[in-house]
């Protein structure tokens, strides 16, 4: 039996996570803002539904964060009855969120102070990967916080880095996702054009897909842009937080990263639209708009 583990956060990366753990042998105890997702999830995984962040972490080896951004995760471990109430010195805690990496080292400052450990793990790979428990972890913090959470980690993804210190975990992450934004934009702006000069837009797929220009968003998102599907695998609002908070980092580095910035006017484009709670996909709807064209 793996060690218990409390679990806060169960949308739709959270939730698949909590179940990669459960079935890796880990007695979860899971938290949720929404409790009858929690109830739901643990009526078909087992473990125990805690009613708050501070029960979840009650004799919890790790307590791991998975929400939107840097305030919850803040509310969740240090707000009244957060986690770091309820976990007992030298608890590790592991933030796998996505938040600025300025939080980060603010939340852990506070959490050392309470003699907990701190992680930041965000993930790549969205539900599919989550679901198979192949995601991409990457994580910030010391050497031995990250040889206590491997075992988690690997319950949890295939590729697993150690990418430096505490923070650094969300600067490769967002950075990451910045490129990942730039690509999605890019095929739409040309999935556009294909449209506009008449092309076969499946010959165009195909052509993009088996030469230089191929990616993981030709081979992900290129067929259900065509179709106008944007049933969310990573939400267009995440998204566009995410190029926002590279972008913050970018400057204040002083390096310009000027396709995430052109990327991020068209995602708030699309977030005026009304789609943010679709797939980040659906930029192509802002891509539309400026052209008068649709796929």
């Amino acid at each position: 039996m793996g060690e218990p583990v409390g679990f806060v956060g169960l949308g739709i990366m959270g939730s698949l996570m909590a179940t990669s753990l459960a079935r890796a042998g880990h007695a979860v105890t899971v938290y949720n803002r929404t409790a009858a997702k929690a109830e739901a999830w643990v009526a078909e995984h087992g473990g125990r539904m805690a009613a708050t962040p501070r029960e979840a972490a009650e004799g919890a080896a790790a307590v791991i964060t998975m929400v939107v951004d840097g305030p919850q995760v803040e509310g969740v471990l240090l707000g009244e009855d957060g986690a770091a109430h309820g976990a007992a010195p030298g608890t590790l805690v592991i933030d796998m969120s996505t938040i600025a990496p300025k939080d980060v080292r603010r939340i852990g400052a506070a959490l050392a102070e309470r003699g907990l450990g701190f992680l930041d793990a965000p993930v790549s790979g969205s539900s599919p990967k989550a679901h198979d428990g192949t995601l991409t972890i990457m994580a910030g913090g010391s050497d031995a916080d990250f040889g206590r959470a491997k075992p988690l980690f690997d319950a949890m993804g295939e590729v697993v880095m150690h990418v430096g210190p505490l923070g650094h975990g969300q600067t490769v992450k967002v950075i990451s996702n910045a490129v990942s934004a730039t690509n999605a934009a890019t095929l739409a702006q040309a999935l556009v054009v294909g449209k506009a000069t008449g092309v076969d837009l499946e010959a165009l797929v195909a052509v993009l897909g088996a030469s230089s220009s191929a990616s993981t968003m030709v081979t992900l998102k290129a067929k259900p842009m065509l179709g106008h599907d944007y049933t969310p695998l990573f939400r267009l609002e995440h998204m566009l937080k995410d190029v926002g908070i590279c972008l913050d980092e970018s400057e204040a580095a002083g390096a310009p990263f000027p396709s995430a910035a052109l990327a991020r006017e068209l995602y708030a484009a699309a977030m005026g639209r009304g789609l943010a709670d679709e797939d980040f996909s659906a930029v192509l709807e802002a891509v539309e708009g400026l052209a008068g064209v649709r796929l």
